[in-house]
């Protein structure tokens, strides 16, 4: 069923759960996707989803509360008794989602939750990846995987096989370990099938398994993943013991957090930060970037201040200082964003510091001596001051040149580093941009005062 959340259809739920038509909320939801309500949710007050939420079957329930958004989720969370999360949403979760969700509650609340499940080894599992850094492989990888020894014959190998798979949702891949759990390759199920009942997984797995350690950051596993078009791929501690898998839906979820962390580093915006957020969350995560921009403005100002007495000899300077600050910091994001988007790729570039640095001051000059040629142009057509001509043109060159080469370097000095580039981009390079613009037009065309 395909849901159209208009003003028409909630006003109607909410009447039902006003009347507390149970069966009629209970047959709606049944009919719905669990992200479907989870949207729905997201718009009820805290009671009403409350209500709707008690109607759920445990593996309805588990997949809705994943699909709402951290501070919702939260919020609900902590409105249910510790028993009742244990026993309708834990249990029934793959291990990596609930240790996810119990990441997000205070440690009072998670050590009750965890109390209550009723599995030991399911609880154990879960105690075992909140150990580990959530930005890490072993932060989002899944206990439950199907793995088979490599001395098993075909038959032993294919009863385990059946019996593991009552806890894995879906198998990509069977993974061969030896007697000590080390991971020794993966197993084709048409080799599988087709080679006899008494033929030991020795001799027909294959060797050729791409892996991740426990402590491999997520954006590289994320890369991995896409670069050999992997639907799945194991996790091994520092000995090559194999501990859990990732899933290419876990790994979605990474890139899009990557990319919205970048986007809003990009924008001026620290931390994470939803439009549903608080006021004073949003502003939070603005100001610090704003800031930048503000000194920039007073540096910006100051700059001008000190050229005052050339301004007012030729009004006319003033007139192209717009174009060339916005010049500066728009070839200066370009470049930058070029590179970060190149460092986030994972793409592996062979080329030197001295190539690049060639290559964007290449790209440095055909711009600059397109855009400064087309100012000419224009100012030797509607200007009077063959002077400042000269000057706004030989400061648009200079000044598309530097932050051209500029914004290509910070975020490479960035990368190299360690800190993350995308921290380059925006705010950052425009406000610098903007000043040494300012500074090199202005001194440019004092210089040419004798000629106007």
């Amino acid at each position: 069923m395909n849901l159209e959340l208009t003003r028409e259809f909630i006003d109607n739920l909410r009447l039902q759960i006003e009347n507390n038509q149970e069966g009629e909320v209970k047959d709606l939801l049944l009919e719905l996707h669990a992200a479907d309500i989870a949207e729905i949710m997201e718009v009820l007050s805290l009671e009403e989803a409350k209500y709707i939420y008690l109607l759920l079957d445990g593996e309805k329930a588990s997949d809705v509360l994943i699909e709402l958004p951290e501070d919702d989720r939260r919020r609900f969370l902590n409105a249910l008794p510790p028993e009742y999360i244990a026993r309708q949403f834990i249990e029934y979760m793959d291990s990596d989602d609930a240790a996810d969700i119990l990441g997000e509650l205070d440690e009072d609340r998670k050590k009750s939750v965890l109390n209550e499940i009723g599995d030991v080894e399911i609880a154990g599992d879960i105690v075992d990846l909140l150990e580990y850094d959530e930005e890490s492989a072993g932060g989002i990888m899944a206990k439950e995987l199907v793995s088979v020894n490599e001395n098993w014959s075909v038959a032993t190998c294919l009863k385990e096989i059946s019996r593991q798979a009552e806890d894995v949702d879906d198998i990509y891949y069977v993974y061969v370990v030896d007697d000590d759990n080390k991971l020794k390759g993966v197993l084709s199920l048409k080799k599988l099938i087709l080679n006899s009942t008494s033929t030991l997984i020795k001799n027909i797995f294959n060797e050729d398994v791409k892996w991740v350690k426990t402590d491999t950051p997520q954006a590289e596993v994320a890369q991995i993943m896409e670069k050999y078009d992997l639907v799945a791929i194991p996790v091994v501690d520092e000995i090559g013991r194999l501990k859990g898998r990732i899933t290419f839906d876990d790994v979605m979820d990474v890139i899009r957090e990557e990319a919205e962390r970048d986007y809003n580093m990009v924008s001026g915006i620290t931390g994470e930060v939803e439009a549903s957020d608080k006021v004073w969350q949003l502003t939070r995560a603005r100001v610090p970037w704003l800031m930048v921009g503000l000194f920039g403005g007073i540096m910006g100002a100051q700059v001008i201040g000190a050229h005052e007495a050339s301004l007012q000899k030729v009004p006319a300077t003033a007139f192209f200082i717009p174009l060339i600050a916005a010049m500066a910091g728009n070839v200066g994001v370009q470049s930058s964003s070029i590179v970060v988007q190149t460092l986030a790729s994972g793409v592996r570039d062979y080329t030197t510091p001295w190539q690049k640095l060639f290559k964007q001051l290449s790209v440095a000059f055909v711009t600059g001596a397109i855009f400064s040629v087309m100012i000419l142009l224009y100012n030797l057509i509607f200007s009077d001051s063959l002077g400042l001509t000269y000057a706004v043109s030989i400061s648009l060159f200079i000044v598309m040149t530097i932050a051209s080469v500029f914004g290509s370097l910070i975020p490479l000095a960035l990368h190299k580093l360690k800190i993350d580039p995308a921290v380059a981009t925006g705010p950052f390079i425009t406000t610098l941009n903007d000043v040494l613009g300012l500074t090199i037009y202005l001194l440019i065309s004092q210089l040419f005062l004798d000629f106007i």
